[in-house]
């Protein structure tokens, strides 16, 4: 069920959501539409719930109506607890067109505008995790060097290589292989629901200061242990050598700064 760039299927996962201290929403019988920050719709993974599963009482219905050129008109409601309100931010189909007929009767939420997001009892950042994509550390003997406006930045012979699905290769190098003297952190914070928490590094050559070059996980989520206190630069913005030959910087949604909605 779905169209070329989003699909829906159902989860073996328990799935809750709360709001406003209350839970508004659990069920075993979730659906998990999967896709991906594409043209024409731009639209993150999120779960839908079956109506039974959902408090009925803390939704108010709402006038507001919005349209999915592959889904249909969208009826909206706002969630209400605890003295709180999210605006609009619960909506169902309720005659979606031919090959989304198994999203009738379902309810979805705005992921950021609710206050926790579960599978199980462990709480999910961002959106939920793609059964179908991968994130794989490797440990390596690859001779990696990392250059910015001709200085030398970081030089390792034993990095953590980072394939993740869809994503350029990362190389995320031990702090004693980069020249720490020439980054500073700084305030930015990204989440990842595959990696965790990520702090941002500046870096500062010739006199110029570059924003949010690199990063790192200081605690990792527990599946992905082995890049924990490491340094990833972005290849976007940096000079990449991999055994002695220069890598293309990738074109990614990064490549002109941090996407706003990737920020804690």
């Amino acid at each position: 069920m779905g169209d070329v760039e989003h699909s829906f299927e159902p989860t073996d996962r328990r799935v809750r959501v709360r709001f406003g201290g209350t839970e508004i929403a659990g069920t075993r019988r979730a659906l998990l539409m999967m896709g991906g920050y594409k043209p024409p719709l731009y639209e993150l993974s999120n779960y839908y719930f079956p109506r039974e599963d959902v408090r009925q009482d803390l939704l108010v219905p709402s006038a507001h109506r919005s349209h999915c050129p592959t889904r249909g008109e969208a009826t909206h409601w706002t969630v209400s607890a605890g003295g709180r309100e999210a605006v609009n931010d619960a909506w169902s189909y309720e005659s979606p067109p031919p090959g989304w007929e198994g999203i009738r009767g379902y309810v979805a939420f705005s992921w950021n505008a609710m206050d926790a997001w579960l599978e199980e009892d462990e709480q999910v950042f961002v959106h939920p995790r793609d059964p179908h994509h991968r994130v794989d550390a490797l440990r390596s003997s690859r001779h990696i060097r990392v250059l910015l406006d001709g200085e030398l930045l970081a030089e390792s012979s034993r990095p953590c290589v980072l394939f993740e699905t869809g994503m350029p290769t990362r190389y995320y190098l031990p702090r004693a292989d980069v020249r720490m003297e020439f980054l500073s952190e700084t305030g930015t914070r990204t989440q990842c629901p595959y990696k965790g928490i990520a702090g941002y590094f500046a870096a500062t050559v010739a006199g110029k200061r570059h924003e949010d070059i690199a990063w790192t996980y200081v605690m990792p989520v527990p599946e992905c242990p082995k890049i924990e206190q490491l340094v990833c630069f972005f290849n976007e913005k940096v000079e990449t050598e991999v055994d002695g030959v220069a890598e293309a910087r990738p074109a990614t949604k990064w490549t002109t700064g941090i996407p706003e909605r990737d920020l804690v």
